[in-house]
């Protein structure tokens, strides 16, 4: 089956104004609700409305921190959300970024490989319901338990940019969760994780055919987004190096107007889809033509209704 994601909450849309919308989407030909966890919401409340207002849909989180919530919480909340949504609910789990992790929620961003492995690790006992006391390399537990065991476990995927995340999302989780990369990206990434293990990739879409308006929304995001360290790594593996180069020079030098100014157009329109509804849609599909299983579409509006775009961006 071809999957077609959304991201949620949409922007400016308050959080219970989604049921209508989200009640239409599995009849639009959307398969999946995925979220994301900043500054705005959490990651689980808005997925726990759904599971309620469209039961056919497949709900994500893209992704919870493994730094924020001790280990036996986040155990919890998965759970909760698995038993609200039997074999509809996906885990995506990830490091995040010292930004949140430190500056936002006061905890070390410490062996990000490791902790995320760990954390892993230890979700697969405690979601089957394990008594757990083990001694991980970045963290240990202590006679920890669920009271509620989901019906069925949920799958649980890893947030991956590069070669060593991906290849454990492949060996131990079921599946990888990427970001912030052009449909020609998609064969490196898949390269590292085998033919069959699902790839799921948000992709920021501005359905809008203001190319100029565009791009400037895709550069103030491209600077905000590629300047983080793991991101920078990334794209410097798949071989944008030197095409932000100046845009990381500058923006090291507190200039974040000539930063954004110094991203190449080409490189906008590979990281950003942009252009009519009909041209966003082929966009997103060249995606899943180059190997990813899971588009999800984080709309970036420019001054239409949000809810009206969504629906104009559903697979036909």
């Amino acid at each position: 089956m071809n999957r077609w994601g959304l991201t949620i909450p949409l922007t400016g849309v308050p959080l219970t104004a989604h049921r209508e919308l989200i009640e239409r989407l599995p009849d639009l030909g959307y398969t999946d609700l995925w979220t994301a966890e900043t500054a705005g919401t959490d990651a689980f409340s808005p997925l726990l409305l759904a599971s309620q207002w469209a039961p056919r849909l497949r709900l994500g989180t893209a992704i919870v921190p493994v730094y924020t919530r001790g280990p036996g919480l986040l155990a919890m909340s998965a759970a909760t959300l698995a038993e609200a949504a039997p074999d509809r609910f996906v885990l995506g789990i990830g490091t995040s970024s010292p930004v949140i992790v430190s500056n936002w929620n006061a905890a070390e961003f410490t062996e990000p490989y490791g902790r995320t492995r760990d954390t892993l690790r230890f979700l697969r006992s405690a979601l089957a319901g394990e008594k757990i006391t083990e001694e991980y390399p970045t963290f240990s537990v202590r006679r920890f338990q669920l009271e509620r065991v989901p019906p069925r476990p949920p799958r649980i995927m890893l947030a991956a940019l590069r070669p060593g995340m991906l290849r454990l999302a492949a060996k131990e989780a079921d599946g990888a969760i990427t970001n912030w990369l052009a449909p020609s990206d998609v064969p490196r990434v898949r390269a590292e994780i085998g033919p069959e293990v699902e790839l799921v990739a948000r992709i920021f879409v501005c359905p809008t055919e203001d190319v100029e308006a565009a791009r400037a929304i895709g550069r103030m995001l491209i600077s905000s987004y590629l300047t983080v360290p793991v991101y920078a790594a990334f794209h410097e593996w798949l071989g944008r190096g030197e095409a932000l180069a100046k845009m990381h020079e500058l923006w090291a030098a507190g200039d974040r107007k000539g930063a954004n100014a110094a991203i190449p157009d080409e490189v906008v329109d590979e990281l950003l889809v942009h252009g009519s509804a009909e041209a966003c849609r082929e966009r997103l599909q060249s995606y899943v033509d180059n190997g990813l299983t899971t588009p999800v579409i984080a709309l970036i509006g420019h001054g239409e209704d949000p809810v009206s775009q969504v629906a104009a961006l559903a697979p036909r």
